[in-house]
């Protein structure tokens, strides 16, 4: 088990590095925030990174991609992690990408793929309808109406779903919430009638969405894959995007971490460096301790990934449960070292805060994925 970058994906971490401090600091995220951008990413920058191959890394030649594989975007994550980088890298790429890649058949991916890879088309998926990550419990009904679907219900969550060109629609077709069998995929425009977005800011400042669904028709040849049968290939195509997240969640964990230790060093209390109070140093280390647990799940999942391993659905929930634990130990731990002004808008530490928060949430909490696991195991 290699549980490292090899060189190739090295030296692709460390452009995405150069390019996160250079073109994406923390401070163009406070831009973007003060600004109130619309978008809620940068659309220039956006390009450059498709320029890069970014959007295109984890597709196959076919398909208009590069085929260099999730581990090497993974890494790319990490460092965005860092810099707190808004992009449509997961809820294009990673989300509805992935799961046109393992849903879709292969006309649909000839024709969906290569628009995502070379930027020109955006995709949102809508999956879940509640305030928790849950795709099995989708009830939002799509029901056959001659040569269309009719869908009624709800969304939320919708990550960059109120910029997106098209919407990846998670609808049951039969069964009932709660059941895996009976989920179907729609491909639908955003402008269909009856169709209604809703923009939503967080207080991670992203941008998502909440959408409703009235009488919206689409035609079955919207339909994704097959009828009925998209749970699989799309908690497939989640799996790829839960670690991909992980590890920008590993990248803030990081960044906050050592802005950390390096105010320790500075900040005097009394004329002493509060680095020398031994209950200070006792937390840094289990700071230290559980961050270098966080990058061996990440390590161990992402490598599951990389050799098809039947493993890496548990490994991949149990890295995103114990990084999504880790990042809100961290954030909160920061806040405290730093005293009242770690919660201020004078540091970023509070915005790491913030993105721990709802990033923890994305695809899955840490009970989700801590019983998902249990599930593996027949509990």
């Amino acid at each position: 088990m290699a549980l490292a970058f090899n060189e190739e994906q090295r030296s692709l971490k460390q452009t995405a590095k150069d390019f996160a401090q250079s073109k994406t600091p923390v401070e163009a995220f406070r831009k973007l925030r003060d600004e109130q951008d619309p978008t809620g990413y940068s659309k220039e920058l956006w390009s450059e990174m498709v320029e890069l191959g970014w959007a295109g890394m984890t597709f196959p030649e076919s398909y208009g991609g590069f085929e260099f594989g999730y581990m090497g975007l993974a890494g790319c994550m990490k460092e965005l992690g860092r810099t707190l980088t808004a992009s449509p890298l997961l809820s294009n790429v990673l989300l509805s990408g992935s799961t046109i890649l393992y849903a879709g058949s292969e006309a649909q991916k000839q024709e969906l793929l290569p628009g995502i890879a070379s930027g020109e088309v955006s995709y949102a998926l809508a999956m879940d309808e509640g305030i928790h990550h849950d795709p099995a419990q989708t009830a939002l009904s799509a029901n056959a109406d001659g040569d269309s679907y009719v869908l009624n219900g709800n969304k939320s969550m919708v990550i960059d779903g109120h910029v997106a060109d098209q919407l990846i629609v998670l609808a049951r077709t039969a069964g009932d919430a709660g059941d895996t069998d009976g989920l179907s995929l729609f491909v639908v425009d955003p402008n269909s009638s009856g169709l209604k977005i809703e923009t939503v800011k967080l207080i991670d400042s992203r941008g998502y969405a909440r959408i409703t669904f009235n009488n919206v028709s689409v035609g079955k040849q919207q339909l994704l894959g097959e009828l009925d049968q998209a749970f699989a290939p799309l908690d497939k195509a989640l799996d790829r995007a839960r670690v991909c997240l992980a590890a920008e969640m590993l990248g803030g964990i990081e960044e906050v971490f050592e802005r950390t230790i390096e105010y320790l060093k500075e900040r005097k209390q009394f004329g002493v460096l509060i680095g020398t109070f031994q209950a200070l140093q006792h937390r840094a280390a289990h700071m230290y301790t559980q961050i270098e647990m966080c990058k061996s799940a990440l390590m161990s999942a992402l490598d599951a990934l990389e050799n098809d391993n039947d493993n890496f659905a548990a490994l991949c929930s149990g890295a995103k449960a114990i990084i999504n634990e880790a990042y809100e130990l961290v954030t909160n731990e920061s806040v405290q070292m730093h005293g009242g002004i770690g919660v201020t808008d004078e540091l970023d530490i509070g915005l790491f805060l913030k993105r721990a928060r709802v990033s923890a949430e994305l695809l899955g909490s840490a009970s989700f994925h801590y019983q998902r696991v249990a599930s593996f195991e027949g509990y």
